[in-house]
């Protein structure tokens, strides 16, 4: 009876350390496969435009890449170039849309901070609207989003450039490697300014529900009378 004891002891002990190596194991795999995959994505982050100055290397105040794999930048920099692009097209309808108050299309009933104007839009503008942004998401989709299968959802069809939708009316895009990868760092630098932009003027006309360059007409015309 003693031996069987002892022998299910040692069998117990050994299956612990043999558990114990094991989670070892998996935690050391998990951590080499986290460092090569941050090694990796960095790398690949390198060779993709949108670096440039004052930051020569990169900029990631929030260590995204530290965790990432070159899949998770693939999505991440699709996600920019979208949100940019809608940026600059808002920033873009705030300022025509305070401009050009008496646009026919609206009767001149549309006025005031752009904030406020979309409550003041009639029936029969927003139907289309939102037709036409599900077709263009669509198409998006279409073109650079992976089938969902057994490997997993939200991924971007591996032959997909990002931001590339085959969309070039006028016939801007270079065909010179350099010359493209130059002009789609500016996009990108123009995206990025724009969602600031775009915050900044939400944000200005929370505060005192005044239009962008009327704001800004006051305080320079403020600013001239402390100067003179």
């Amino acid at each position: 009876m003693a031996a069987l004891t002892a022998s299910s002891t040692v069998l117990r002990s050994l299956s612990a350390t043999k558990g114990l190596r094991s989670v070892r194991t998996n935690a050391v795999a998990r951590k080499t496969f986290v460092v090569k995959a941050s090694k990796d994505s960095v790398e690949y982050c390198k060779t993709l435009p949108g670096i440039s100055a004052p930051f020569s290397d990169m900029f990631d105040p929030a260590g995204l890449l530290n965790t990432a794999t070159v899949e998770d930048v693939r999505r991440y920099r699709e996600a920019e170039l979208t949100h940019g692009r809608v940026a600059m097209l808002a920033a873009l309808g705030f300022v025509v849309g305070e401009t050009l108050e008496d646009f026919p299309l609206f009767n001149g009933t549309i006025t005031g901070p752009a904030i406020f104007q979309f409550q003041q839009v009639q029936s029969g503008f927003w139907e289309p609207l939102l037709i036409g942004i599900g077709i263009c998401e669509a198409y998006r989709v279409a073109v650079g989003w992976a089938r969902p299968d057994s490997s997993g959802v939200n991924k971007l069809d591996p032959e997909y450039e990002m931001g590339d939708l085959n969309f070039d009316p006028f016939g801007l895009k270079p065909t010179d490697a350099e010359e493209l990868k130059t002009l789609q760092t500016k996009e990108l630098n123009n995206g990025r300014l724009a969602m600031i932009a775009i915050g900044g003027f939400v944000a200005q006309e929370l505060v005192n529900s005044t239009e962008i360059f009327e704001h800004l007409f006051l305080n320079i015309e403020k600013d001239l009378e402390v100067a003179l």
